[in-house]
């Protein structure tokens, strides 16, 4: 095996490229939040609107049409659930965003294949780059509500981006994988859109874990996502110290998919430029 390439793919090396490329990754990144927003007359305060109106529209379907409730006892109320659900939005909706835009990462930037220097595996730092902008302002609203309507944030906050950082690794490794599969299947597109609406369902963001039969709870924590959104709440909102055992278990797998994904990525983009 020639030696370079053993290096091109080693978990060191997806370190040294983002420590390489952190300033190029900044700049693409905030190119790709404000031209999401141009021309439109609000502009980047939609980022903050957006969310808002999300959270209104399905804290009125499933608290007040489907009637839903948390199980938080007699004295929960529509905004208990509201931030709750919306927890579980912010979680899914960062991955979401990723794993959809990640297929079409190397088709919509075709100029940068033809570029011999270009570092091709930084594009899916900068889709993350700009999830987790919205991200953060959805946690942003999400915290302002609390103050408001519970005047208190518990000091378990401060817990939450190591609660966050698995979801990163995860996150990355499958966008890597999906941005190298998109450019030889196209088809992979259409996927993506599907496994992450079935996972909206499928990883406890409009109920908790607790509200499952047994039986069910041990498969659903087999769903990382699940984990991460329970985990969210327990820091953001009921001010728990996350299980670090169980996110130890949750780190180690992250990074093992976060390599894997670069490695995939690094061993096949010497092809992308004879497909495309």
């Amino acid at each position: 095996m020639n030696p370079h390439s053993s290096r091109r793919i080693s978990l060191l090396e997806l370190l040294e490229s983002l420590r390489r490329n952190r300033q190029l990754i900044f700049k693409m990144t905030r190119r790709d939040v404000v031209g999401r927003y141009s021309g439109s007359m609000l502009g980047l305060a939609w980022s903050f609107f957006n969310p808002l109106l999300m959270l209104v529209i399905y804290t009125f379907v499933f608290s007040v049409v489907f009637k839903s409730r948390w199980e938080m006892g007699v004295g929960e109320s529509k905004t208990d659930y509201a931030m709750l659900l919306f927890t579980g939005m912010i979680m899914h909706g960062l991955f979401a965003e990723c794993v959809n835009r990640a297929p079409t990462l190397i088709l919509s930037n075709v100029n940068y294949v033809k570029k011999v220097i270009f570092p091709l595996e930084i594009l899916p730092w900068v889709s993350l780059g700009s999830a987790l902008f919205h991200a953060i302002i959805s946690l942003v609203v999400l915290l302002l509500l609390q103050l408001l309507f519970n005047q208190n944030i518990p000091w378990t906050v401060v817990l939450f981006p190591l609660v966050l950082l698995p979801l990163i690794l995860a996150t990355m490794g499958f966008a890597w994988f999906l941005a190298s599969l998109g450019v030889y299947v196209r088809d992979i597109g259409q996927v993506t859109g599907i496994f992450t609406t079935a996972l909206l369902f499928l990883s406890c963001v409009f109920y908790p874990l607790s509200s499952l039969p047994e039986k069910y709870q041990y498969l659903m924590k087999l769903n990382p996502l699940a984990y991460i959104i329970e985990g969210s709440r327990d820091t953001l909102i009921f001010g728990r110290i996350p299980d670090f055992s169980q996110w130890l278990v949750y780190f180690v797998i992250s990074t093992i998919v976060a390599w894997l994904g670069f490695a995939w990525f690094q061993r096949t983009r010497g092809g992308f430029a004879d497909v495309i």
